[in-house]
């Protein structure tokens, strides 16, 4: 016997129910592949129809609940399952991967679980106030765009469709070294000024030019990134699309860095080991740069009250609480879990910033009630701009500040200023 679901009428199945011939037909077909005695009473051919039927049902219903539209999502886990549908294998590696064994990854969504909500009532919050001010910059929420680098891997228009985004919703937009995007377009898509990012090495004359450059630019904040040591090469799940060997790759990896290490590989050489030392840093660089700089200097990657304390020290202007989003190193701690000690330990004589597994308003919340200046959020904003271009990170950044907005008036606290530890409870660890 040789059935053909092909061609087989809906109307015929047993199973048509009032939800409709279509529902009717997959919960047939699902029964049939879940039932191995009917399976084994189907010759070879049939049951691997029924098989393939069931696959083909499933992939076209997991298709039919992706967003059709950005106003279509309800949270910012909307946009992910679009981003992975448009993006090729290698650069959703890349956007969603942590390092190692990912316990990092993973702590930085975990730990938000420990930490309780203690709400008041009967509070007036009818006008309600985001606002607040970090080293200079007004921000009319506490939510700010993280750096993250090569933002064309994930859609065309790359850092000016985030640029345009956060200027439309009125964020401040840090950009990365890594920009795909010249500093000076970015500045001029966004309209008002931006923080920079800075990756460099202990060669001063490199470090020189990327200073100059943002300066006359008008960026008013460097944040130095102190977390990345090195080359990348504790990351598992990438090195699985080495660029070299991934065709798909090679059209838009066309760094300087990468041509010349191309053309060095030609050669026989291997300028790894030398990059790799150039990016260890220390507090003599921090220092020179401090010196050599107009802009206000933050440190990002802080995660201890020994460092904090001597971020205060040496006169750096703010720090942001990060494990670069569990890319960084495989330690197990979350920024949330380290935000409190980093906040003791500078004691209000620098604002905190932190990052990492940021994904809902109460998660900003948390922050702020455990003493950060603000929050910046990644992975969510990469994920909007994957799916579907400038208007996918404009409704993040619109869900994640109503939801900011909700909890908010939840907790009885009109203002940022109104929102202190009184509002969190943090479980011990067990």
């Amino acid at each position: 016997m040789r059935w053909s679901f092909e061609s087989q009428n809906s109307a015929e199945l047993p199973c048509q129910g009032a939800e409709g011939p279509g529902i009717a037909r997959r919960e047939f077909l699902r029964f049939v592949a879940g039932s191995p005695l009917l399976l084994s009473a189907l010759s070879a051919a049939a049951a691997e129809t029924v098989l393939e039927a069931v696959s083909q049902v499933g992939s076209s219903a997991q298709e039919s609940r992706l967003l059709a539209a950005a106003a279509d999502a309800i949270n910012v886990f909307d946009f992910e399952a679009v981003a992975k549908r448009n993006l090729d294998p290698a650069h959703y590696t890349y956007l969603s991967m942590g390092v190692h064994d990912e316990f990092t990854l993973r702590a930085n969504r975990d730990a938000f679980g420990q930490v309780k909500l203690r709400p008041r009532r009967l509070v007036d919050v009818r006008d309600l106030d985001t606002s607040t001010e970090v080293l200079g910059t007004e921000l009319s929420c506490p939510i700010i765009l993280a750096p993250a680098g090569a933002q064309k891997a994930f859609h065309p228009q790359g850092e000016l469709a985030v640029a345009r985004a956060a200027s439309r919703m009125d964020h401040l937009q840090i950009l990365s070294t890594g920009t795909s995007v010249r500093i000076q377009e970015v500045a001029a898509a966004r309209g008002a000024p931006i923080w920079f990012q800075l990756y460099t090495s202990r060669h001063w004359p490199i470090s020189w030019l990327q200073l100059r450059e943002a300066e006359d630019t008008g960026c008013p904040v460097v944040v130095l990134t102190v977390d990345q040591t090195g080359l990348g090469r504790n990351r598992d799940s990438l090195h699985r699309y080495r660029r070299r060997h991934n065709a798909e790759c090679q059209v838009c990896h066309q760094s300087l860095g990468e041509k010349i290490q191309r053309g060095t590989d030609a050669l026989g050489l291997d300028l790894r080991d030398l990059i790799q030392d150039s990016m260890i840093l220390d507090w003599n660089v921090v220092d020179r740069i401090r010196k050599e700089t107009s802009m206000k200097l933050v440190i990002k990657g802080i995660l201890t009250h020994e460092d904090a304390r001597l971020c205060v020290e040496h006169g750096i202007d703010g720090v942001v609480v990060s494990n670069h989003g569990g890319r960084a190193e495989d330690s197990g701690l979350s920024s949330i879990e380290a935000l409190p000690e980093v906040v003791a330990a500078t004691n209000g004589r620098i604002p905190v910033l932190v990052d990492s597994g940021f994904r809902r308003g109460t998660d900003v919340f948390k922050a702020i009630a455990l003493g950060a200046s603000a929050v910046c959020i990644g992975r969510p904003y990469l994920w909007g701009l994957a799916a579907f271009g400038q208007e996918g990170v404009e409704v993040v950044l619109a869900i994640l500040r109503r939801e900011f907005e909700t909890i908010m008036t939840e907790m009885g606290t009109p203002n940022l200023s109104a929102i202190t530890p009184a509002h969190v409870r943090v479980a011990e660890a067990t």
